[in-house]
């Protein structure tokens, strides 16, 4: 019996170790993860209305991670991005010691990144991830102390609401930072900074022993702060203000990155993790040991998260400065036709646009609402979806897939990065789809798919259980969907828009989190057809 249960297991593992190899093969080809082969099944298109909807500011207090830096794209425009963070001290009540002198402060915040290689010796090469724009590009970075305490909830009205912080607050922020720019070390560490992707090997001689030893990090932001602000602000504070983190977030109110350009340098932005980051103080104080030596001291050290102790009371923001591209912003203002549907759809991430997509798009409405929803039959519904349910219902067509293929116009975006997946949501209900909690992965897609030329071809995403759910219930209503650049499958929050609209009152934060964009076609008449966004849904249908 154990041998057989052997066995089986191992041939399990074997089954498991084939299946996971085929997977990373598929996924590979890029071709979102939905497969096309339907074998002899009937298929059936229907029309797609689809318009874009700019994204105004939305809120992007307390998310990881956050962009800083600046992006340009030739499509899109510029996007600065800004970021302020609350510090917390590693432990409250710290023994500062007598008379502490400070060695140094150091701010440090690891990159994303991964190993491309390693030496015999143990030296790594880096790449880092998550880096937009020129690889190599310069900044002016400054960072300062911050003047405004930012909160989690405030009251109003005798309840207690949660405090949110938007993408446009930036001048807000900037005009009331405090005294003069922290970071300054080099040159490479302000004025001309950059993301260096090179690890940061120290190597330090025992004293006593003359041994050598070596430390080895990823690649990360090293500035060293300016140490006369750190001896005054921390070691010779009043005790009362370090002894609890909400005292020492009234008294020091947190940091703010600000970016600029360097010169005539090409710039770049990168998504960091702040709440890793950390500021050390080193300093010297009067040994608290018995000594014949009464100028004697020891080397102590005090850490500073990027972030309060509890997540409780800890805040941050991302401010997201944009200044778009003149054809982009007309597409996403002033020429959006909800009636007929936009020939090209603009996607941007960050405080960027959408794309609201409308099934069953009617072509014999009898007209259109205030919102621009089409409103046809005696409820209202339109007769695609009234045929469909009804040869569902009546002829027992039954729906084995259903999906929505959306089209890069290749044109457009050649020699522009491209983002690597679309999320396609409940627009009206900030849900995800049904979908997408089968199986938000393998099953649901909107991976793009490459060409041969490397380059995007398109994007794939299956509603197949949105569809069937529609037919079987004839009172379900047939949402708006929203279609959104995405930085992660499993990122499946939604922030608050500062200003809500009739269509919508929220973003996925995926797309908030991702600066690229890219520009599908849409599904308008005036399209060609192997262009245009079309649901096609495959059927079983009887003899």
């Amino acid at each position: 019996m154990y041998k057989t249960s052997f066995f089986k297991k191992s041939l399990l593992a074997v089954m498991a170790v084939f299946l996971y190899s085929c997977d990373k093969d598929f996924n590979a080809i890029g071709d979102g993860l939905v497969g096309d082969d339907h074998f002899g099944l009937e298929s059936e298109k229907y029309d797609v209305l689809a318009f874009n909807q700019e994204v105004t500011p939305i809120q992007s207090n307390s998310m990881t991670p956050n962009a800083l830096g600046i992006f340009d794209n030739p499509l899109f425009g510029t996007t600065t991005a800004n970021f302020v963070t609350q510090v917390g001290l590693v432990s409250y009540s710290p023994t500062i010691g007598e008379s502490p002198v400070i060695e140094s402060a150091v701010l440090e915040i690891p990159y994303y990144s991964h190993v491309t290689a390693t030496d015999n010796e143990g030296n790594s090469t880096y790449e880092l991830d998550s880096i937009y724009g020129d690889k190599n590009g310069k900044l002016k970075l400054s960072v300062y102390e911050s003047g405004i305490q930012m909160r989690t909830s405030y009251f109003s009205g005798g309840s207690q609401l949660p405090q949110f912080y938007y993408t446009d607050q930036n001048a807000e922020f900037n005009n009331k930072k405090v005294g003069a720019r922290l970071n300054d070390g080099d040159i490479l560490q302000n004025d001309e900074f950059f993301f260096d992707a090179k690890e940061i090997v120290i190597k330090t001689i025992d004293p006593d022993t003359k041994k050598e030893t070596t430390e080895r990090k990823k690649p990360q932001m090293t500035l060293q702060l300016n140490k006369d602000f750190f001896q005054s602000k921390i070691l010779n504070a009043a005790t009362t203000k370090l002894s609890a983190e909400d005292v020492f977030q009234e008294y020091f109110r947190g940091l703010y990155f600000n970016v600029e350009r360097s010169g005539s340098n090409p710039a770049n932005m990168a998504l960091m993790n702040f709440s890793e980051g950390k500021v050390t103080i080193k300093y010297k104080a009067k040994t608290e040991s018995t000594t014949d030596d009464a100028n004697a001291t020891e080397e102590k050290t005090i850490v500073l998260n990027l972030k309060g102790l509890s997540s409780a009371t800890s805040s941050t923001a991302n401010f997201l400065e944009d200044v778009r591209n003149p054809d982009f912003a007309s597409a996403i203002t002033t020429n959006v036709n909800k009636t007929e549907g936009d020939e090209k759809l603009y996607l941007k991430g960050g405080q960027g646009s959408l794309a609201v997509v409308r099934l069953f798009n009617p072509t014999d409405v009898l007209s259109y609402n205030s919102k621009g929803e089409p409103v046809s039959g005696a409820n209202g519904v339109p007769d695609q979806l009234d045929e469909l349910r009804s040869n569902s219902a009546v002829k027992y067509w039954k729906v084995n897939e259903a999906n929505l293929v959306f089209y890069i116009d290749a044109d457009k975006m050649a020699g522009t990065e491209e983002p690597n997946r679309v999320y396609l949501y409940d627009l009206t209900n900030n849900a995800i789809l049904a979908d997408y909690s089968t199986d938000a992965v393998s099953a649901y897609g909107g991976l793009i798919s490459l060409g041969s030329d490397k380059r995007g071809k398109s994007y794939k995403i299956r509603i197949t259980s949105h569809i069937r759910n529609l037919i079987k219930d004839a009172t379900a209503k047939n949402v708006d969907l929203g279609l959104v650049v995405s930085q992660s499958p499993t990122t499946i929050a939604f922030n608050a828009l500062k200003n809500k609209n009739d269509i919508m009152a929220a973003v996925p934060r995926t797309s908030l989190l991702n600066p690229l964009g890219t520009i599908l076609y849409g599904g308008k008449a005036s399209i060609p057809e192997d262009k245009r966004l079309k649901l096609e849904v495959y059927y079983t249908k009887p003899n």
